[in-house]
Formats: C-alpha cells, sequence, structure tokens
C-alpha cells in the first residue's frame, strides 16, 4: 500500500517537473522565435528603407563616416525611453520630435515621420544633410532604418523656435533688437551658404520662424529639411508641385510652379518683417477669410503708416534711420516679381553692414545700449517715408494691395 502511494507521489512529483520543463521550452522557443521575427522584421525594414543604398553611399564617400553613423532602433528606444509621450519635443503634420540621451551623454532630437515617403528622397534628405557643415544649421547626427518609417537624429537644440519667442512666450524672454538683427544675419547667411557656398545649391524652400530654432546662447539654427532639394550648379530654376506654408509661400511659386532661389527670399522676407513687427504670418479674421502679414506690412509702407505696426521694444532699443534700412531690405525681399528681390549674399551683406554702423554709431556717441523713447518723436516724417516709398515701384504692388485680405483654404 505504502508503495503504491509513493509511486503515485513520485509520478506526480515527475508530472509536475516536466510539466514546468515543458513551460520553459515553450517559453524559450517563444522568445527564440520572436528574436528572429523581430530582427528579420528590422532586417526587412532596412533594407526597404535604403539601408543597402545608405551603406554604399557611406563606404563610397559620398557621406563622412564621421559625421552621422547608422543607430540601431535599441539605442534610439533606449534613448527616449521607449518614445515616451513625455519625451516629445514638437508635433507637425509630417512628424513627431522626441528628446533623449544616448549612453555617452550626448542630448539628441529623434524626429519620427508620420507618414512614409519615397526611399530615394529620404536617402537624398540624408546625403544632403550630412553634407552641410555650418554653424546656423541644425546638425544631423545620424538615422535609423530598423523601423516601419525611417528615424532622423539631430543634435539636440535647447530654446525651442522662433516663432515661439515672437508670437506665444507673452515677455517671458522678450527679443532684444540686437537679438532680432542678429538672429536675421544669422539666418541670413545660412541660406546663402546653401544657395552659393555649399558643393552644390539647396534651396530649402520652408523657410518660416518655426523653423528657426534657437541654441542655449540664442543663437539661430535653421531646421527642417525635409522639402529640401539639391541641383545643379547651371540650373536656375526647380519645377515642383506648389507646396509650403502659408503666409511665406512665394506668390511667384504659387502661379508658375518653378522654386528659384529668390523664393527662400521672399520667406526670408516675411521672417525678417516678423522680427520687425512682432506679428503673425497669417492673422485669422474669421473662419474663412484671413491677414497676410507680408501685404499688410506693404500696405502700411505705401501708405507711409509703417512705423505703427514695428514692434514696441524695436522702437525703443532700435535707431530709426538703421530700422529704415531693414524696412526697406525687407520691402526688396517681398518684391512679386523674384528678379527684383535680392540675393542672400546681398541681403547678408546689407544686414552685417546695418548692424556694423548701427554699432559704432552707438560707439562714437557713448550711448546706452537702449535708446530713449521720445527720441522717436518724429519718426513719421516725410523724409524718412519718402526715402521708404523710393524703392518701391507702385505698379509691382497693385496686385498685393488688391489681396490685403486672402481667403484661407
Amino acid at each position: 500500500m505504502n508503495i503504491s502511494i509513493d509511486v503515485v507521489k513520485y509520478v506526480g512529483i515527475s508530472t509536475s517537473f516536466g510539466s514546468i520543463i515543458l513551460l520553459l521550452i515553450l517559453w524559450r522557443v517563444f522568445k527564440v522565435t520572436k528574436k528572429i521575427i523581430v530582427k528579420k522584421s528590422r532586417e526587412k525594414f532596412f533594407k526597404r528603407n535604403g539601408g543597402l543604398l545608405l551603406q554604399q553611399k557611406l563606404s563610397s564617400g559620398e557621406v563622412n563616416m564621421n559625421k552621422v553613423k547608422l543607430f540601431s532602433l535599441k539605442e534610439l528606444e533606449k534613448a527616449t525611453d521607449n518614445f515616451n509621450t513625455n519625451r516629445v519635443l514638437g508635433k507637425g503634420g509630417q512628424a513627431t520630435v522626441y528628446k533623449g540621451m544616448l549612453i555617452d551623454g550626448t542630448i539628441i532630437a529623434v524626429k519620427k515621420f508620420k507618414v512614409q515617403g519615397k526611399i530615394e528622397e529620404f536617402i537624398n534628405e540624408f546625403v544632403i544633410l550630412s553634407q552641410i557643415n555650418h554653424r546656423n544649421v541644425v546638425k544631423l547626427l545620424g538615422s535609423c532604418l530598423e523601423t516601419k518609417i525611417p528615424l532622423l537624429v539631430y543634435e539636440f537644440i535647447p530654446n525651442g523656435n522662433l516663432f515661439e519667442y515672437l508670437h506665444l512666450r507673452n515677455g517671458d524672454m522678450p527679443l532684444t533688437w540686437n537679438m532680432r538683427l542678429r538672429i536675421a544675419i544669422e539666418v541670413a547667411g545660412a541660406l546663402f551658404y546653401l544657395h552659393s557656398a555649399a558643393s552644390q545649391p539647396i534651396y530649402h524652400k520652408d523657410i518660416k520662424s518655426t523653423n528657426i530654432l534657437l541654441d542655449e546662447k540664442y543663437r539661430a539654427k535653421v531646421a527642417d529639411f525635409g522639402t529640401s532639394r539639391m541641383i545643379s550648379i547651371d540650373v536656375t530654376h526647380l519645377t515642383t508641385v506648389v507646396q509650403g506654408t502659408f503666409g511665406y509661400l512665394d506668390p511667384e511659386f504659387f502661379q508658375t510652379s518653378q522654386f528659384t532661389e529668390k523664393s527662400d527670399v521672399y520667406s526670408f522676407g516675411v521672417v525678417l518683417v516678423e522680427l520687425l513687427t512682432g506679428q503673425k504670418p497669417i492673422t485669422l479674421l474669421s473662419q474663412e477669410e484671413a491677414k497676410s502679414l507680408a501685404s499688410y506690412f506693404i500696405m502700411c509702407v505705401e501708405k507711409n503708416c509703417v512705423f505703427d505696426i514695428i514692434d514696441e521694444r524695436v522702437m525703443k532699443e532700435g535707431e530709426k534711420c538703421y530700422i529704415m534700412k531693414v524696412i526697406n531690405l525687407a520691402s526688396r525681399c517681398l518684391e512679386l516679381n523674384g528678379k527684383r528681390r535680392p540675393t542672400m549674399r546681398e541681403i547678408t551683406l546689407e544686414l552685417e553692414a546695418i548692424r556694423k554702423l548701427e554699432n559704432e554709431s552707438n560707439a562714437q556717441e557713448g550711448k546706452d545700449e537702449f535708446v530713449r523713447s521720445e527720441d522717436y518723436k518724429s519718426w513719421n516724417d516725410n523724409s524718412i517715408n519718402s526715402e521708404i516709398m523710393s524703392t518701391i515701384d507702385q505698379s509691382r504692388r497693385t496686385t498685393i494691395l488688391n489681396d490685403i485680405h486672402i481667403v484661407t483654404m
């Protein structure tokens, strides 16, 4: 009897251990299988996202391996806490940007696209950005191709974008006249580099204040090259589907579908007016109607009341003759005829000359940084307004004046 009980216990224990061992084996098989599936999936995404083509370009020297690298998904998941929503820096129509930190302590920004695009375009963008080397252009650190949609990894820029400081911060960190002028010079210099100094001309195609980031010292960094294109040196324009941001879009590009370097100049002109006025590029008057800052600015110039819309801080801190020169430059950037607009080289040199003259004037006269507001009693005198008006051909502005109020689409 006792022998039978012992046998039963032995059989029961053996069965239990067997079940446990079987479960462990099944669990192990599941983990290994899952790991293999994930690995194969990542390899498939890597190939589909142009990984082999990109590796070829890396090995051929088209992309400098010292500047960019291919990150693994595991690295970026760890850096961003599995793309935690608390790490979101910003969201756009095409992508979400996450803040992360690599193992070596480097702070990064990871751009996760929402819509899968053409692989050739992604590789082209990666190659373009890897070749840009300018202190006022956001640096690309690398990419990850192991996901359904490729990820881009950039240097982290801590102080947000220019749009926030001009329109949303409510005086939290107001931009001084000197800061605004410096930012304008830095952005102009970056665009001059892209248009003229890079190995091949690059059109940014989406210059706007939200794409101008500010670093720890509030230096400008041009970002978001998702729609940028590199063209041959002997090509004067790029025929493409009209795309851009409402309020910054070149009217000539809208009419002809031909994007030129002067289209970037127009968009920069809108940013320059934002810096001067502190107003948004588009003001919604109703659900169906909006006011264009560019059109409103030109109208005010032509009606001799442009100083009424200049930001109060700019009026207090700047000298009237130099602010007038920037107004004049912005008006030329917003010419309807692209051929009449200055180049980014001319804009950069002119802005630098304005800052140099203003600094020399302040040093010579021994003035404080902030000029007394009573010095501006005669800002609207006829001599100043006539000088501004002399730079504008009234016939070329008729179209803008007839379109001060535009309908949103």
